[in-house]
């Protein structure tokens, strides 16, 4: 059973994610809070699998619970469920340590998907999401690709194409199958990878290889 804290200032919204999480028959929501102060310590008194986060919340941010969450437990994946997309959030909530960003207009088959995914150690973003990263990889883009490039630069052959398709979007079993390797190999490369680029998570890694890739 994956265990869930869903965090959402609107009591009724925040009801409505409790039933759709636990209309998933592996999914348990074992704490809710009503902003990012309380989400904290409900991590810290329950040690969910994953924190069901919103972005805009009184007393702490989602972004700055995310921080938190991330530094004192990092066993705890964070996935943003918000409204909000804008270079405000997605970006440093991802940097921050978050391993998925979701929107409000996802079907419960992607929330359940997000939650599960991010467990098994994947990325995961709605479409939007994923659109808008490809579209602030073009800001600032000189000086943001001349780094990604360096940090990339440190990689190993394998590692460096391990990295690459992880930034396509595959799981580690499509990782194993691309490059005909075993899936606790790719996590040993993604280990190392991640070591050495300075990334904490697959959002991250996936992030700064757009980055270095962008034309």
């Amino acid at each position: 059973m994956i265990r869930v804290v869903v965090a959402d200032d609107e009591a009724l919204l925040r009801a409505g994610i409790v039933r759709l999480v636990e209309s998933a028959s592996d999914l348990e929501v074992v704490g809710q809070a009503g902003d990012g102060a309380e989400a904290v310590r409900l991590v810290r008194a329950h040690g969910p699998d994953v924190l069901l986060v919103d972005m805009q919340m009184p007393v702490m941010d989602g972004l700055d619970a995310t921080i938190a969450v991330h530094r004192e437990h990092p066993e705890t994946s964070v996935v943003v469920l918000t409204s909000h997309l804008s270079d405000d959030y997605v970006l440093p909530a991802l940097r921050a340590g978050a391993t998925g960003y979701l929107l409000k207009d996802s079907t419960p088959e992607e929330l359940h998907q997000g939650v599960r995914a991010a467990v098994a150690g994947d990325a995961i973003l709605s479409p939007a999401v994923a659109r808008h990263l490809l579209a602030a990889a073009g800001d600032d883009l000189s000086g943001r690709r001349t780094a990604a490039r360096s940090r990339l630069a440190r990689l190993a052959p394998k590692e460096r194409e391990v990295v690459d398709a992880l930034a396509e979007g595959l799981s580690n079993a499509g990782i194993a199958a691309r490059l005909f390797l075993a899936e606790s190999t790719v996590k040993a490369y993604l280990a190392s990878a991640m070591g050495k680029l300075g990334t904490t998570n697959r959002t991250q890694t996936a992030i700064l290889a757009h980055e270095a890739s962008h034309p």
